[in-house]
């Protein structure tokens, strides 16, 4: 009985093992999923790579002339760049004179330049200093040379610097003192200015001159200023501008003489008004006056005209050399207005000069004393040719798009 009653489970001791089982299996549930999800860590960690160290600050990088690898223009700044940094100081240094050369350095610190022209045919030291994103200093030096030209072309005026008040006719002049190659280097290099403004042109009568005119004569009491912006310019085979010049002239009221050969007579204009008239006599038919506008180039109280100068010597016929006043040259063919007391029998009535405009005493005087450089004189009718453009100041021969012509830039 006893056996038998040992067998028998009791129904609560039934329902304590069963609520145990069951803690006890979540209990393995929970501590295998904790097991799993830390194992999933660990193997997830160890596949992920550290990440890489940071770079290294960069280190100043410094360039001089970049590019350059022949001796530069004069008309070139040194320039000093720096990347990766900033420039700290930039000595330039002028091996021929041991100047130190002006610079500017841009906002940003990051280049610099010399701030005036060089010189030709030169060299200059560097020496830089500057500071990276890695905060080191770098250091770097080196030198730069300037090109030397075979042959340097000076521009001189007419008319001179000194000259500076002429009439409404007188053209701009520029000669060098070499022969240009490259014309239309040359003439973008010389700028004419005008006020009020006028149109212009330049016209080379040569290899080495160049003359400029408006359209029609200079308005008076105009102001023109031209600069020759002529160094380090290449003109061509060698030959390079040798200095910068400018000058300002005055223009005066407007004086302008007509001769006629026809009537004998000149009539003298101010700014447009008749102001004299005056008999004249103009060359003869075996050596008639050039028509067509003259410019005055020169006048002086008196000179020695001599006949030998123009092929007529002593001993031959027609060979004259005297003394003669009051003259005002209208061309280098011998032409010019002055006084002629030996001819005042025939101003008015013939033409008896050797191309000369034939004055009496005072009405050579009246004319000296009112007309100069610049002013015009008029001849017409006169039975010779027309005035050279080369000679002195035949500029007003052309017609404008005949001086158009003549520039190199057309």
């Amino acid at each position: 009985m006893s056996s038998g009653a040992g067998a028998l489970e009791q129904p609560g001791a039934r329902r304590w093992a069963s609520g145990a089982l069951g803690v006890a299996a979540v209990l393995i549930a929970l501590t295998a999923l904790l097991t799993a999800t830390r194992g999933s860590d660990t193997v997830s960690q160890a596949l992920t790579p550290a990440p890489p160290p940071p770079p290294p600050a960069p280190v100043a990088l410094i360039s001089v002339q970049s590019g350059a690898t022949e001796p530069i223009n004069p008309m070139t700044p040194i320039s000093i760049a720096v990347q990766q940094g900033t420039l700290r100081n930039v000595t330039v240094t002028d091996t021929n004179t041991g100047k130190k050369l002006d610079g500017t350095l841009a906002p940003d610190s990051a280049s610099w330049q010399t701030k005036n022209p060089l010189s030709y045919g030169d060299t200059y030291q560097v020496a830089v200093t500057a500071v990276g994103t890695d905060t080191k200093v770098v250091q770097q030096s080196g030198s730069v040379s300037t090109l030397k030209p075979a042959l340097q072309a000076y521009p001189s005026f007419i008319p001179a610097p000194s000259q500076n008040n002429v009439g409404v006719g007188q053209p701009l002049v520029v000669k060098f003192d070499h022969p240009v190659t490259d014309k239309a280097a040359a003439e973008k290099a010389l700028v004419v200015t005008t006020s009020p403004q006028q149109t212009g042109s330049w016209y080379w009568i040569s290899p080495s001159e160049a003359h400029y005119r408006p359209q029609v004569y200079w308005q008076p009491n105009s102001t023109i200023t031209l600069a020759a912006n002529m160094f380090g310019v290449d003109l061509g085979k060698g030959t390079f501008g040798q200095t910068n010049r400018t000058e300002t002239i005055h223009i005066h009221d407007s004086w302008v003489a007509k001769a006629d050969g026809k009537s004998e007579t000149m009539q003298i204009f101010q700014n447009g008004n008749l102001v004299n008239t005056m008999p004249i006599s103009l060359g003869s038919p075996g050596h008639p006056s050039h028509s067509g506008p003259h410019v005055i180039s020169d006048k002086q109280p008196s000179i020695i005209m001599d006949s030998c100068s123009y092929g007529v010597c002593q001993g031959q016929k027609g060979y004259y050399k005297e003394k003669v006043d009051l003259d005002e040259r209208i061309s280098n063919d011998g032409e010019f207005v002055h006084s002629a007391p030996w001819s005042t029998g025939q101003q008015g009535d013939s033409n008896v000069s050797h191309g000369c405009v034939n004055l009496s005493p005072q009405n050579a005087r009246w004319f000296f004393d009112h007309l100069g450089v610049g002013d015009v004189v008029e001849i017409t009718n006169s039975g010779g040719p027309p005035l050279p453009i080369f000679d002195t100041y035949g500029d007003w021969e052309p017609s404008w798009e005949q001086w158009q012509a003549g520039s190199a830039l057309k």
